[in-house]
């Protein structure tokens, strides 16, 4: 997790935060939305990017789960072929 992430969580804390004050809070939501226009939270990572290595780890289970079609497990079978992780 990123440092800015961590900030605007730290943030989001203080908002739901009781004992903390309306003042402190109109802050953190000020700190929050400038954050998140800096463009440099991991929720602004575009739209279909996916992490590799859990991709390949999906198409692995599937072909140790009992429950998927033989037809499935061929299928990863081929794409992990073809990633050159098999």
């Amino acid at each position: 997790m990123s440092d800015i992430n961590r900030k605007i969580g730290g943030h989001k804390a203080a908002i739901n935060n009781p004992n903390v004050s309306e003042e402190a809070k109109d802050n953190s939501r000020q700190a929050i939305d400038e954050l998140e226009s800096s463009g440099e939270t991991e929720t602004t990572r575009q739209e279909g990017e996916k992490n590799e290595g859990n991709v390949i780890g999906g198409y692995k289970a599937t072909l140790k789960n009992p429950n998927v079609s033989e037809e499935a497990k061929n299928n990863a079978k081929n794409v992990l072929e073809d990633k050159g992780a098999l």
